[in-house]
């Protein structure tokens, strides 16, 4: 595992494998950006990073774009495995097992470094010094309500009796200098944590850390249990604690590489408007509304921040990279716990973390012994059950054969194998998305709708030894004979390797 521990090490790991573009040329932060890295997205392009924003010239001020994207590099998950510590190589289900196994491993808590060896420290600003319009915080989309200076960032609370930190991502945009607009949902942690700061009557203490170590947002964006501080979980993955430092005015402990850090509090009553903004569905679905009002006391800076920004809206984007990841690994590991003979799971990010493929040992039939539709039940108490239960709508649930990792094997597998009528298993009333456009206002609001898992397993549909297979090439033909068209490919038959 290779801990790269600042944004800036992540940076120069991007440059190393050909993956990031700087670019020097003047770029407006108005919009400019954003339509840039919209289409970095679109083309699988290296990462764009901005070093001349309109305005903020001199000021050694930048901005990294599509952090967590597709790779331009061979390997498509380069950005989501070097941010993990493995390597621009692993493939998908490599990341997923290793989050999975970090899952059984004891966390390891943050390094608190002094003061003095804190890059965030750099600068401070305080008192009527603070002011958020300092940064090239970009307006992105043609159609948000603001700047979003919070889109892949750290939200770092606790609870009032200290007992649990939370690690989250969660859209923050400016409302003035010194205040910020929060999305904060009841059901996620961020939220759970700040009603008991409410049934308190006091204002919740926050600090926002944008441009953190690469790996915090995927743990930010992983639905780990309720009381689970995620930056131990990073220490377990990593096998060593990341480094943080106390926060200048709330009792909070803050990246200690982090580029910019966002001191204050989250109103107790007060609000402001916020929004609309693009969003992970692929829609500008929302509408400007009342959100939670924060105030800030102090800023921190490294010189030269650098901001990680995200274009959210139709795939891939790190929406679908951070939470298909993690999410996934997170269910896989649940249902493992609860004795299911699952090979392996993934979020396809083309589906906007809308479908979850879940794929089964071929002997699970034999294994459990016991139908189909009673596995599915088994598959949806797990998955159903608490915060891995938002992204799920859409469930299939596949034998091992089939390579969940792609996408044309997925849609070829749910074409073929689901059947149209006694295929689908449907579970009203649980805990949803609140972003999907297809939900009905009150579903949206109450954060409740109906689920879906589409049955394409044929073990327990043919006698054992009697199911189809794939009349792939790797299944279609002898070993021989699929040797020789190997070897022949290029030098007999005239086509160019792949």
């Amino acid at each position: 595992m290779k801990h790269l521990r600042s944004l800036r090490e992540f940076v120069e790991e991007l440059d190393r494998i050909g993956d990031l573009r700087r670019i020097d040329t003047e770029v407006d932060w108005n919009l400019e950006v954003g339509a840039v890295i919209r289409r970095c997205y679109d083309l699988n392009a290296p990462a764009p990073l901005f070093t001349n924003l309109t305005g903020y010239q001199g000021t050694g001020f930048g901005l990294l774009g599509a952090p967590g994207a597709l790779s331009s590099y061979t390997n498509p998950l380069a950005r989501i495995s070097l941010a993990l510590g493995l390597g621009p190589d692993a493939s998908g289900q490599e990341i997923v097992e290793t989050l999975v196994a970090a899952r059984s491993a004891e966390g390891i808590p943050p390094v608190v470094v002094p003061r003095e060896d804190a890059p965030c420290k750099q600068n401070v600003m305080t008192g009527d010094a603070i002011d958020l319009f300092a940064f090239p915080t970009p307006l992105i989309h043609g159609n948000d309500g603001g700047r979003y200076i919070q889109t892949y960032g750290m939200n770092i609370a606790a609870t009032p009796d200290g007992s649990w930190t939370n690690w989250s991502v969660n859209r923050m945009m400016i409302a003035g200098p010194d205040t910020l607009a929060c999305l904060i949902p009841p059901p996620q942690h961020l939220g759970v944590i700040r009603a008991q700061w409410t049934a308190i009557g006091e204002p919740m203490p926050i600090a926002l850390a944008i441009g953190v170590e690469p790996g915090l947002p995927f743990v930010g964006g992983m639905p780990l249990p309720q009381g689970a501080d995620e930056s131990h979980f990073l220490g377990a993955l990593f096998g060593e604690g990341i480094d943080v430092v106390k926060a200048e005015t709330v009792d909070l402990y803050v990246p200690a590489t982090a580029e910019i850090v966002v001191e204050g509090h989250i109103s107790v009553d007060e609000t402001v408007m916020e929004g609309p903004m693009n969003e992970f569905p692929g829609y500008n679905a929302t509408e400007a509304s009342p959100k939670a009002l924060f105030r800030v006391s102090a800023v921190t800076h490294r010189d030269g921040a650098l901001q990680a920004v995200v274009a959210a809206g139709p795939p891939v984007e790190e929406d679908h990279t951070v939470i298909g990841t993690t999410s996934a690994a997170e269910i896989l590991y649940q249902l493992r716990e609860a004795g299911l003979p699952v090979t392996s799971a993934w979020y396809p990010f083309e589906a906007a973390v809308h479908w979850f493929v879940v794929a089964m040992r071929q002997d699970w039939h034999t294994t459990l012994g016991i139908t189909s539709s009673e596995l599915i039940d088994r598959i949806a108490d797990v998955i159903f059950t608490g915060k891995p239960s938002v992204n799920a709508p859409k469930i299939l649930v596949v034998e091992d054969d089939i390579d969940i990792t792609d996408l044309d094997e997925v849609v070829w597998a749910f074409a073929t194998r689901s059947h149209p009528e006694r295929g689908e298993f449907h579970y009203p009333h649980k805990l949803s998305m609140q972003l999907a456009v297809y939900l009905s206002p009150e579903e949206s609001h109450t954060f409740m709708a109906g689920k879906v898992v589409h049955n394409c397993l044929l073990a327990d549909l043919y006698p054992e030894g009697a199911q189809p297979v794939k009349g792939s090439f790797e299944n279609g033909w002898p070993q021989e004979v699929r040797q020789r068209v190997l070897s022949r490919w290029n030098s007999a038959y005239g086509f160019e390797e792949r």
